[in-house]
């Protein structure tokens, strides 16, 4: 019998509040490492109304003007209006930042492995920054491998900044939410029951004063200049019965910090698979890669993504999980759900071979420390629209590297499977 349900997920645009902190928190962490790459960072933001809080623990050569850092990226956001209750320009900048404590340093600059002299190998020498468990997840419902609901809603969220920033809807400001719900039948995505954007706007719309049509006026641009675009390259649009909804209080004019407090780590669904997986808890922007919460999430990801790129699942998702101070993983788990062309027991035996997940490795592996440095900027790019697939953006754990690596491992004669 063909079971019909929906699934649905939400992203939100850069000038969300918590997306604030979050890229505010990576920008640091870009400086940081631009300088000094073995930077112990955990930086954590809050915003309100006219206010900028900088907190968390930082130990580092590096000198940098957190505050100045603080300002570019607010304005960069879209803030530098201070009628809009929160700018670049007019805000309070607080810093209040204290060294990360010694007893947790001396367990990632030597990991357990080193300090009792169990290994030799110098992967084995930084310990995990903290105990914890990470997920990564990857399927073949998007060119992307992600899942359709969050990369839709990603995607509208991307061209509502994008028609902000052109001018092409000048009266947009940089405060907003979508959701996508994604109509599924065993298991695969076969059309959209509902589309929704709520986003900050002007009082009025040129001589438009009337809230009524300045709601409908933004509804029919939205359609034209947002939805549509965002669907013109993939098989399942919207269609006569999908249902779309715009700031559906109607009026979304108060936004931004001055309508909600924003906080880093607040959006962790958004940063990784929109629900669709299941997430370990830990946060990502602000840290580095010493925090497995972070690059664990990065490796695990690359993991699952090369299994289904492989062609060895439709679905697949990678656990692993740490103690604080020891490099190697407490635990790893592959499962794919019933979508595997070969046991989980053999796949996850070939990940153990082929693929690095001690947090040294995993810095190595995608130059989690030299890549602020190399191009300027890094993290704070992910900080928004989603830390996975991300076509826009060149990154290490996306690359589809070990497909071959995995199927020439699976076609050993002692396996005994067909691949492809």
């Amino acid at each position: 019998m063909t079971r019909r349900y929906l699934f649905t997920s939400e992203s939100v645009t850069e000038g969300h509040p918590d997306k604030i902190c979050d890229q505010i928190s990576d920008t640091i962490l870009d400086a940081l490492l631009s300088q000094d790459e073995y930077s112990r960072v955990a930086a954590e933001v809050v915003v309100n109304t006219g206010l900028v809080l900088i907190t968390g623990e930082i130990t580092s050569k590096a000198q940098v003007n957190f505050v100045d850092l603080a300002r570019k990226k607010i304005a960069e956001i879209g803030y530098t209006d201070s009628t809009n209750g929160f700018s670049a320009n007019s805000c309070s900048i607080l810093v209040a930042l204290d060294e990360q404590s010694p007893d947790i340093s001396q367990g990632v600059t030597k990991a357990q492995e080193k300090r009792e002299k169990l290994s030799d190998d110098e992967l084995d020498q930084i310990g995990a920054g903290d105990q914890g468990l990470m997920f990564g997840y990857a399927c073949n419902e998007t060119p992307e491998f992600m899942p359709m609901p969050i990369s839709l809603a990603h995607r509208i969220a991307r061209r509502l900044a994008a028609v902000r920033k052109t001018g092409e809807l000048p009266y947009l400001r940089p405060d907003g939410k979508t959701q996508v719900s994604v109509i599924y039948e065993d298991g695969k995505p076969v059309g959209i029951d509902t589309i929704l954007i709520s986003t900050q706007h002007t009082e009025t719309i040129g001589d438009i004063t009337d809230n009524d049509a300045v709601q409908k006026t933004i509804k029919t641009a939205l359609w034209d200049a947002v939805v549509t675009p965002c669907f013109a390259d993939i098989d399942i649009k919207p269609d006569n019965n999908t249902k779309f909804l715009v700031n559906p209080t109607g009026k979304f004019v108060i936004g931004g910090p001055q309508g909600d407090s924003g906080l880093t780590g607040r959006k962790i669904i958004v940063d990784t698979y929109g629900g669709y997986s299941r997430h370990g808890g830990g946060a990502f922007s602000g840290k580095d890669p010493t925090k497995v919460d972070r690059s664990a999430a990065y490796a695990c990801r690359h993991v699952a993504k090369n299994i289904v790129a492989a062609g060895l699942a439709e679905k697949c998702e990678v656990q692993v999980s740490y103690a604080i101070g020891v490099a190697r993983p407490v635990s790893i788990m592959v499962e794919t759900f019933g979508t595997g062309k070969v046991s989980e027991d053999q796949l996850l035996s070939v990940v153990q071979q082929i693929f690095e997940l001690r947090p040294a490795g995993i810095i190595q592996t995608y130059n989690l420390r030299g890549l602020p440095a190399q191009r300027g900027r890094f993290y704070q790019d992910v900080a928004a629209y989603g830390h996975f697939g991300r076509s826009d953006l060149d990154l290490p754990w996306e690359k589809l590297d070990h497909v071959e690596l995995l199927k020439e491992a699976l076609s050993e004669p002692a396996i005994h499977v067909a691949v492809g």
